[in-house]
């Protein structure tokens, strides 16, 4: 099976290969916690870790963040070499994977107990990665709109071996990229990933602002990762929001049979579709999001 509307992510990858990056200020605010992540805390109470994804700045949980900061520490991860962040020096071994020890790193210490883990698509596999391969240092685990293999958007008898070919295509093209014409690259493909207009021109932002090498081999890791035999390590409860909308041309029971089967072995994991969204469904039903968040995080904490 393959969705139509998912695989533009890939499309929106690959706008984003001849972005040129800007190394701006970060703000007064976030610590540096390493070359691979930083970090801002807001509010007091239980703690929360949200991941942002591809080439997303931590501002993309902003609205979320307004209220949940009222009841809870929020720890928001910004990976470098995204958005306005300076790159790591080396990501030819990967993004995700040196992000998720980095952020299990900053857990142990800063003697954070068991926290929750709230990860966006790239951010979802992270999260994934902390679940199953640190389970001792994480309470909860909410994934949205993330796949433990992102290539079974395209094929569903897909293995890291035979995607592998493809993926370094991708690479290799986005590297190579010419500049012109970007903006109006990224503009196209961000509207296939956000449905609500207005909120689509600081996506498209801070895809240009982020570091084409990062995002390239990111995307590379992203497609050749098969996270499925890991998810039986994971010990904490699971939360799969998704979304849904009439745009993608397929009923709504083929997603969720998609992301169940994809699931299989994280036996704790429970599922909510959130209908009338795209990709980013934080900012498309940022209410119905916040509930179905809120809700798991009470049942868990």
């Amino acid at each position: 099976m393959r969705i139509r509307h998912l695989p533009t992510l890939i499309g929106v990858m690959l706008s984003f290969a001849s972005t040129s990056f800007a190394n701006t200020s970060s703000g007064t605010n976030t610590a540096p916690w390493n070359e691979w992540i930083s970090i801002t805390t807001e509010g007091e109470g239980p703690d929360l870790i949200l991941i942002p994804g591809l080439a997303s700045s931590r501002e993309v949980w902003s609205k979320q963040a307004v209220k949940l900061r009222k009841n809870y520490k929020l720890h928001l991860v910004q990976i470098s070499g995204f958005a306005e962040s300076a790159p790591a020096a080396n990501t030819e071994n990967g993004v995700a994977k040196p992000a998720a020890q980095a952020i299990a790193n900053y857990i142990r210490d800063e003697h954070i107990l068991t926290p929750a883990i709230i990860g966006h698509s790239l951010g979802g596999e992270i999260a994934l990665m902390l679940g199953a391969r640190y389970p001792e240092l994480v309470g909860s685990l909410t994934i949205v709109d993330a796949l433990p293999f992102y290539s079974l958007l395209f094929d569903p008898l897909a293995t890291p071996e035979t995607v592998k070919p493809r993926a370094e295509m991708i690479r290799s093209a986005m590297l190579a990229a010419p500049s012109d014409q970007t903006l109006a690259a990224q503009t196209e493909a961000i509207a296939n990933l956000v449905k609500t207009e207005e909120e689509r021109p600081a996506i498209v932002r801070s895809g240009m602002q982020s570091d084409r090498k990062t995002v390239a081999n990111a995307t590379y890791e992203l497609m050749t990762t098969d996270l499925r035999p890991e998810l039986k390590h994971i010990r904490a409860p699971v939360k799969v929001i998704y979304a849904y909308d009439a745009a993608y041309g397929i009923p709504p029971a083929a997603v969720d049979s998609m992301y169940k089967n994809a699931y299989h072995s994280a036996s704790k994991a429970i599922f909510q579709r959130i209908d009338g969204s795209f990709h980013f469904i934080m900012l498309d039903q940022p209410d119905q999001f916040e509930r179905a968040l809120t809700e798991f995080l009470k049942q868990t904490r």
